[in-house]
């Protein structure tokens, strides 16, 4: 391998794995490294009366610091549950003649960054600092590439990396050195057991339904396209599951969901990934007065598992988790905010409104998706503490059940929370005619160049033929709400890999091999 593209570091790091290689230890050993113990669990359970409980200990994590004291030295060593200190006696180590083990390859052939196994027994320092007294260690992994120092005083952390084109492009080293990074997915996996428990207690089965799709359907949403060789045939990422759920209620599932990774080929900015996951679920003989209880008695208590708290921080504010949520009509919202009532009005109306309101439009928009842009400039960002959106015009929902009592609108509601749709519900549409008129206006807008209108599903047009009972189904987004639930400012901090433009070079190197 040329070194010619290498930092000084990056060199005298791969000299020092072949001086390893030349003294017999293998800087990347196959054999397993037996492990009892973790930094967490030691450093929350010693004790001087319990200690010959850590007698032997055997723990294996990456070198995060070095203090070299002549004859011993003091590390820091993190393994997946935190940082805990070791203690390194050259004598003690090597108690003969040969004092090798610790002159050469401890104090000049490791380094920060390397993931070593050692063997010992718990003690705490003169400083009262709980540390392992290191009696063996083993070279488990050589980190050829030096991580950005950290340091650390008082319990703060200085000079951690936070330009985001390093966090999220090298996720792993992000984690590596800045543990609230970790703590935020643990978080997220905690989230979404939570929801898993909360909706397996209520006996919904969850389910797995087509990644790979012939017509996206389901939202209103452009679909990234890509082609199956043997069937020979275009098909879509899916932009939503919500058809196919809905066929499993057809042939006669009480409640279904599914965390469904869905991909729509639009923009990105902080509070979009064009991958990313919902979670929808659907339910037979319900409407969506039911789910809006459900779904505050969901929130809640995801706030209550993360927070211990209804009360939940989110930047400078504090979001009030506690149900019931306050619902407002859009078209009282788009009042409120504007002073216009825009209820009656068609879609030249709405057009002069929009430009009253210096909202920008095409000619491809719709009155839906006018009225859409109304609210989303004007209105959304009001809705700082969970608030129910109610009662939709008819026009911006061609999936949704029309209101039993209220004219030209449809049963849905949208869940606002810190200014922005956390989650989208409706009572299902599942009168098959009006279904198909609903699409067949899809068509008609996308024929106007709408590229976000709704395909004509026949088959799931067939599947309500067959009749579906009255259902309420709702979609929740992943990682919007995780952003809520964990404080954070931007969807790529909830994101393990978020999408990013290649490097250069790298992308240069796969188009060449494409």
């Amino acid at each position: 391998m040329s070194t010619t593209h290498l930092s000084e570091q990056e060199v005298i790091r791969r000299e020092k794995r072949l001086a390893l290689e030349k003294l017999g230890i293998n800087p990347y050993p196959a054999a397993a490294f037996p492990v009892t113990h973790t930094a967490l669990g030691i450093r929350e359970h010693f004790s001087e009366e319990n200690k010959e409980q850590f007698a032997d200990i055997s723990l294996a994590g990456r070198i995060m610091s070095i203090r070299d004291m002549g004859k011993a030295s003091f590390a820091v060593l993190q393994d997946h549950t935190g940082k805990i200190q070791i203690y390194v006696k050259r004598d003690d180590m090597c108690p003969g003649e040969d004092k090798e083990l610790y002159n050469t390859v401890w104090k000049k052939l490791l380094d920060i960054g390397d993931i070593i196994g050692v063997k010992g027994y718990g003690f705490i320092t003169k400083t009262g600092e709980i540390s392992i007294h290191v009696t063996s260690f083993t070279v488990l992994s050589k980190s050829l590439k030096p991580l950005p120092v950290v340091k650390e005083a008082e319990g703060q952390s200085f000079d951690a990396v936070t330009d985001p084109e390093f966090k999220y492009r090298q996720r792993y080293v992000d984690l590596i050195i800045n543990p609230q990074v970790r703590d935020t997915f643990v978080k997220r996996t905690r989230m979404i057991n939570a929801i898993r428990e909360f909706l397996n207690e209520q006996g919904a089965l969850e389910v797995d339904t087509p990644v790979l799709q012939s017509i996206p359907g389901g939202a209103a949403a452009r679909p990234f396209i890509t082609h199956h060789n043997a069937l020979d045939i275009p098909l879509y990422l899916r932009i939503a599951n919500e058809l196919y759920l809905k066929r499993l209620i057809v042939g006669g599932f009480q409640w279904v969901y599914e965390f469904s990774r869905n991909f729509r080929n639009e923009g990105m900015d902080r509070t979009h990934n064009p991958e990313f996951t919902i979670l929808e679920f659907y339910v037979a003989f319900k409407d969506y007065f039911w789910m809006m209880q459900t779904t505050e008695t969901l929130m809640e208590r995801l706030a209550l598992a993360l927070h211990h708290s209804t009360d939940v921080p989110c930047g400078d504010k504090i979001l009030n988790f506690k149900a019931p949520f306050k619902r407002v009509s859009i078209y009282e919202a788009v009042k409120e905010h504007t002073g216009i009532d825009i209820s009656e009005m068609d879609e030249q109306d709405l057009k002069d409104v929009c430009k009253q309101l210096h909202i920008e439009t095409t000619p491809d928009m719709g009155r839906g998706k006018l009225i859409d842009n109304i609210f989303g400039e004007k209105c959304e960002k009001h809705y700082i503490q969970p608030t129910f959106i109610i009662d939709y015009p008819v026009e911006m929902s061609p999936l949704t059940k029309k209101h039993r009592s209220k004219p030209g609108l449809v049963e849905r509601f949208e869940l606002m929370i810190n200014g922005k749709e956390i989650a989208n519900a409706y009572s299902e549409l599942n009168d098959p005619i009006d279904q198909r008129e609903r699409f067949e206006e899809q068509a008609r807008l996308m024929e106007r160049g709408d590229e976000e209108a709704m395909f004509i599903d026949h088959d799931f047009l067939r599947a309500l033929e067959y009749g579906m009972p009255p259902t309420s189904g709702i979609g929740i987004g992943m990682d919007r709400l995780c952003m809520l639930l964990t404080n954070q400012p931007s969807i790529q901090d909830v994101l393990f890999f978020p999408q990013m433009r290649p490097e250069k070079g790298v992308g240069e190197s796969i188009q060449a091999h494409s």
